[in-house]
């Protein structure tokens, strides 16, 4: 899979160009495109913008590092898709070496316009001292259909994550955010808003606790009209040292009374008797454990 858009702190280091699709610089993008700044918070100075006209063959593939010790990374991020367009798109965000004690910080905008369909997988991978924060809103509009798969490969110290994800009349919007944390805080909120009628909505919540973390995870749906929607929030704890901590917050707020708004979460641990059966089976308990918590998140 080639490239579309990759940045080292904050120097470009490829745009590829595609047909069907325009990529530039977000602050290019300012300047040439007076349609796109209502879409931005501010005038941006780094980040990526792809506008998708027409189907593409490839999927699109961003990859965001950051190489340089203590570097603070700010983006600002939007990516549209034009009325009937399908798009596939792979996201990467990480740091290059070990011990930076860097900072990502990164803020956008999706939109789906009429009958588009997007799905997008975003991988997240980060040094035990690094600090990050997103804050991304979707806009769903008219029969567009969203996938989002967000997981976190290697966590940062610290995260902070804000998902917002706003669905027009007949629009679906599925996103799953998987974090498998040690040595860590985090704060994980998504938000899906179903304003019209017949939207739809499920958000999937995978979270994994082991050693030293303190996670806050806050999942909600609001139904504006006759809608459908549903989250399925889970948790894992894991360790013996009881130093861990999982907060799970789901909230359902219904305005309208046709509305169909369900939710389901937990939180567990490992059974003994799970371990002692894999380890039977010749595993070591290091092994019998990433192996059930790879079959947790892959639920």
């Amino acid at each position: 899979m080639s490239i579309t858009y990759s940045q080292i702190d904050n120097k470009i280091q490829t745009i590829s160009q595609i047909n069907g699709a325009e990529i530039l610089p977000c602050k290019t993008a300012w300047q040439k495109y007076a349609w796109a700044r209502k879409y931005f918070s501010r005038k941006p100075e780094n980040g990526y913008f792809i506008w998708v006209k027409e189907d593409i063959k490839l999927p699109l593939s961003t990859c965001i590092f950051i190489a340089t010790k203590k570097f603070k990374q700010n983006l600002e991020n939007l990516l549209v898709l034009e009325k009937g367009v399908k798009a596939e798109m792979f996201g990467t965000c990480s740091v290059m070496k070990k011990n930076l004690c860097s900072s990502h910080i990164a803020r956008g905008k999706i939109i789906l316009k009429q009958d588009s369909v997007l799905d997008y997988k975003h991988f997240h991978s980060w040094g035990e001292d690094d600090i990050v924060e997103t804050n991304y809103e979707f806009i769903l509009e008219k029969n567009s259909k969203l996938n989002y798969f967000y997981k976190t490969l290697l966590p940062p110290k610290k995260l902070k994550i804000n998902t917002r994800i706003i669905c027009f009349e007949n629009a679906s919007a599925k996103m799953t955010l998987m974090g498998d944390f040690k040595n860590s805080n985090a704060e994980m909120k998504d938000t899906v808003i179903l304003k019209e009628k017949n939207a739809s909505g499920i958000v999937q919540l995978r979270i994994v606790a082991r050693e030293n973390c303190a996670i806050s995870a806050c999942s909600q749906i609001f139904a504006e009209a006759e809608t459908k929607g549903h989250l399925d929030c889970q948790g894992l704890l894991i360790g013996d040292k009881q130093n861990s901590v999982i907060k799970l917050s789901p909230k359902l707020v219904s305005k309208n009374s046709k509305s169909q708004l369900t939710h389901e979460a937990s939180i567990g641990k490992i059974s003994d008797e799970e371990l002692v059966y894999l380890q039977t089976r010749g595993l070591t308990q290091r092994q019998a454990v990433d192996l059930i918590v790879s079959g947790f998140l892959e639920k």
